[in-house]
């Protein structure tokens, strides 16, 4: 497991903000704790919360509520569903989900994330 930290512009209903936002690839889905979050969107409740695993062995996080926010990547604009974490000890992370809904790549020797700018667009006008 590798990861890079940067700061990545928010963007939700109601409101904006600069994040750090920690790029895991031990991480499934992409998280955001409840203090970041808010001012910037509202939350969903889960019908069913979701139980997931921790890397504490045998420790498991119980999640309530998701959100859905834009963020942007050298003016590349992307957009999510995130987990809100209460607690969290960052303010965002990116799992692999993300990733591959994005096609982003890692270098982690050189501490660089690579979005091909014709993907995001491409797969933005597919969905619109």
């Amino acid at each position: 497991m590798s990861i890079i930290k940067l700061p990545l512009h928010f963007e939700g209903s109601q409101g904006e903000k600069t994040l750090y936002c920690l790029f895991d690839s031990g991480a499934t889905f992409s998280c955001i704790s409840a203090e970041a979050v808010a001012g910037l969107e509202i939350l969903l409740k889960l019908r069913k919360p979701l139980e997931v695993a921790t890397a504490a062995e045998g420790h498991y996080l119980r999640i309530n509520h998701s959100t859905r926010l834009d963020f942007y990547y050298d003016d590349i604009r992307l957009s999510d569903e995130f987990m809100v974490i209460p607690g969290l000890s960052e303010e965002v992370i990116l799992g692999v989900n993300t990733f591959q809904k994005w096609r982003i790549k890692l270098d982690f020797e050189h501490d660089k994330v690579i979005i091909e700018p014709e993907v995001a667009k491409a797969i933005l006008k597919k969905a619109a």
